[in-house]
């Protein structure tokens, strides 16, 4: 067996428990006794499968009782350092009868995107990663408290071509790994180094291309959109990006025609101008967690999905979302 499918092997029942919403700790357990589960905010590092299941997943399905986990894209690969992951994405699902980490519970079905990317030492998983797009629980609950997104809301899809869980062709993932990490070395030459024609957009991303980004940055389609929604007041807020590599780690994988990263953190910049998600320019330096994944079509990027931890941006620079939100959803009429 290829050490590809072996990733997906150890991975395949705690995918399946999880899928079912039951015995979940009991896969875990068995995958990864004592793993590193590292979480967004708030729920931070979680040492072992039964802290993960307790802390965060359990509260989840306390909430949602027909939870189910639905994957669009699955994919298995090496790091630059040898290491083997597996990075999986989709949406946690079900019908929303109970509040969750305060953020009132709506009746109805609901949908929360998740990027988990699980690194594989011999016949264990030892570590996760994991962004749960938390402010999407939000908007859909109408308490979000921050300032509006930008882009278009909306679930993010399965890649177009539906074959996000494979199988995927091994003799691309060599060449969409480079086209990626390209791609990444050519847009942080901008702005510190020419004007965004640096980037070569063109080369790079498909005319049409779907960028799918968290919630409360929201969907953009094709480079204007990307670059008016996000990308211009990210780095007018953030000019030195790409300039601050020391204590940042890339883990990036591929396999088939797509890519996936994580890092915790994978970003450091300073905050020192203004109008990114309506943030004031505090010359703060700050971290930044994104899980991405991206789908290559005929040589470029056609989808990219992006995950940002944006509930630890805010708490890095003293802004209480959760607390905020509770203060909303209270002036709305939720006791």
């Amino acid at each position: 067996m290829s050490d590809i499918r072996h990733a997906h092997s150890v991975m395949a029942p705690v995918f399946g428990a999880m899928q079912q919403g039951e015995r979940v700790a009991e896969a875990l357990g068995v995958v990864a006794p004592a793993a590193l589960f590292r979480m967004c905010h708030p729920f931070g590092d979680l040492w072992g499968a039964e802290a993960f299941v307790q802390g965060a997943l359990a509260p989840l399905q306390a909430a949602i009782p027909d939870l189910a986990r639905r994957e669009f894209i699955r994919i298995a690969g090496f790091d630059a350092d040898g290491a083997l992951w597996v990075g999986s994405g989709g949406h946690y699902a079900g019908r929303w009868l109970e509040p969750w980490l305060g953020i009132p519970a709506t009746g109805r079905s609901a949908a929360m995107r998740f990027h988990e990317f699980y690194r594989i030492d011999g016949n264990a998983c030892v570590e996760m990663q994991a962004i749960w797009d938390i402010p999407e629980m939000m908007m859909q609950s109408g308490v979000w408290p921050m300032v509006p997104q930008l882009g278009r809301f909306g679930p993010a899809p399965a890649p177009m071509t539906r074959d996000g869980l494979g199988p995927h062709d091994p003799a691309l993932s060599e060449a969409s790994a480079a086209h990626v990490i390209a791609m990444l070395t050519a847009m942080i030459r901008h702005p510190s180094q020419g004007g965004p024609e640096i980037m070569e957009l063109d080369r790079y991303w498909h005319p049409d291309f779907m960028w799918y980004g968290p919630a409360g940055i929201g969907t953009a389609q094709g480079a204007e959109e990307f670059r008016r929604f996000h990308q211009i007041p990210f780095l007018n807020a953030m000019p030195d990006r790409g300039q601050h590599p020391v204590g940042t780690h890339h883990h990036f994988m591929a396999e088939g025609a797509c890519v996936g990263v994580t890092g915790w953190p994978n970003m450091q910049q300073t905050l020192s101008g203004g109008g990114w998600l309506g943030l004031p320019p505090t010359g703060q330096k700050i971290t930044l967690r994104s899980l991405d994944f991206w789908r290559l079509d005929t040589g470029r990027i056609r989808e990219n999905w992006v995950l940002v931890d944006l509930l630890d941006l805010y708490a890095q620079i003293g802004v209480d979302v959760l607390s905020r939100m509770e203060e909303l959803a209270w002036s709305r009429g939720y006791r």
